[in-house]
């Protein structure tokens, strides 16, 4: 399993409670890219339209800019897919209020493309500065030790 990309502010900005795994329907273009790193989901987000799931904001820039299909959108919607009991289990916990859920990572598994996505809670101010403070003092007691 190789880690293609990671969302770094995801688990800063969200509490996570519970994770997910889908795969993502992608161009073949899409798939080189992604492999070679070009994919970016900072500020991307999952959401559930028409019974299906669907990953926005992800941005995947093309393989070959020369190579690539006139009118190619890089932050276009793309669908995930899942099973229909995960599927009906999302709407039901995000039907609750304040849950989202947020992409943390794209990575392969074999052959395909995945990404692991997370019901989570947004972090309030407070609490985003207690997490400092945390880091910031096991930080200190490390050198010190």
């Amino acid at each position: 399993m190789t880690v293609l990309t990671v969302n770094q502010k995801a688990r800063f900005d969200y509490e996570i409670l519970e994770t997910y795994e889908a795969g993502i329907a992608l161009f073949g273009f899409e798939v080189k890219s992604v492999q070679n790193g070009g994919a970016n989901l900072a500020g991307s987000f999952v959401t559930i339209r028409g019974g299906e799931a669907w990953l926005l904001n992800a941005a995947i820039a093309p393989y070959q800019s020369r190579n690539t299909p006139a009118g190619y959108d890089p932050v276009r919607s793309r669908r995930l897919l899942l099973h229909k009991s995960e599927l009906n289990e999302l709407i039901g916990k995000t039907a609750q209020k304040g849950l989202t859920l947020v992409p943390l990572r794209v990575y392969t598994k074999g052959p395909r493309i995945k990404l692991e996505f997370a019901l989570a809670r947004r972090r309030k101010k407070y609490d985003k500065r207690e997490m400092i403070k945390k880091r910031d003092i096991e930080r200190e007691t490390g050198r010190n030790l």
